[in-house]
């Protein structure tokens, strides 16, 4: 599957983007080719850490049950745990409610070396908000005292902030991915259905769950114009078909390998010529004690 058609374009339609494509790649394919290419992302990551030039920002979305969590796990099994920093971003605390929007994204932005995911990202910002904008009103935003103050034109405003900080991410040198787990209503509503019936994963189930299901049709419109406004060539989105998890976590990888392995320029530092000409002799120093 080439996975160029997964990227997004500015037209994209998720009813026509499919959910599952276990037609074109076997489950058992994705697991084999997962396993190699993790590894190679772990050691891309570990020469990236000695380079310190770039950082990677690992961008995650989808409905509930898509497999973020499980799409984490897998993926950077691999990777020296110095080497990845993992944030979920729940419902904003009192102290993130204090600051703009995007304060408790940029305050976990992954430094130079490292790659940094976000479960849920800045785009819970005009997804869930959206959604349900009365949510709005913890931002404490001037001018607005209820949903009927919201204006016609901050959404997209909201698009335009988000595409200025990912260019500036990217122009300061953070690689930055989306990856939107499209997962089918049908999906899901087995995913729940085991969540309920296996005891070990009853913890999982909220039945807030249930509610936002219902609204499903209004995250599809959401979603689509969010995709739409913010794809763009220096942080596009991809859409991941989410209905088969093993061939899912090996899309993301491809996608990331893909991409980073056309960085020619992250290689280890070259040794200081000083030391480099004096090698000989400090092995012969060690090996003398």
């Amino acid at each position: 599957m080439d996975i160029k058609h997964l990227k997004a374009g500015k037209g994209v339609q998720l009813n026509r983007m499919p959910t599952d494509v276990s037609d074109k790649i076997s489950p058992d394919f994705a697991q084999e080719e997962l396993k190699k290419l993790r590894k190679k992302l772990a050691k891309l990551q570990d020469v990236m850490y000695a380079h310190n030039r770039y950082a990677v920002l690992v961008c995650l979305q989808g409905m509930d049950t898509a497999g973020k969590d499980s799409l984490i796990r897998e993926l950077f099994e691999e990777f020296n745990v110095r080497g990845v920093e993992v944030k979920s971003f729940k419902t904003p605390t009192s102290q993130e409610l204090q600051h703009d929007y995007l304060w408790r994204h940029y305050i976990n932005l992954p430094p130079k070396g490292k790659f940094g995911v976000f479960n849920r990202t800045h785009y819970e910002n005009v997804l869930v908000t959206r959604v349900h904008p009365s949510y709005l009103l913890n931002e404490h935003i001037p001018g607005i005292t209820s949903v009927k103050d919201i204006p016609e034109n901050f959404w997209r405003q909201r698009f335009s902030q988000i595409n200025n900080f990912e260019r500036h991410l990217t122009d300061n040198h953070t690689i930055v991915f989306k990856f939107y787990l499209h997962l089918s209503k049908a999906e899901q509503k087995n995913r729940l259905l085991r969540r309920l019936e296996k005891e070990e994963h009853n913890w999982k189930f909220s039945p807030g769950d249930l509610a936002e299901r219902k609204l499903w049709g209004r995250y599809m419109e959401c979603y689509e114009e969010a995709i739409r406004e913010t794809t763009k060539p220096y942080a596009p989105w991809y859409i991941i078909p989410a209905d088969n998890k093993d061939i899912s976590r090996y899309l993301v990888a491809r996608v990331l390998w893909d991409t980073l392995s056309k960085y020619h320029d992250i290689q280890y530092p070259e040794l200081d010529e000083t030391i480099q000409e004096q090698i000989q002799h400090y092995k012969k120093e060690l090996e003398k004690e």
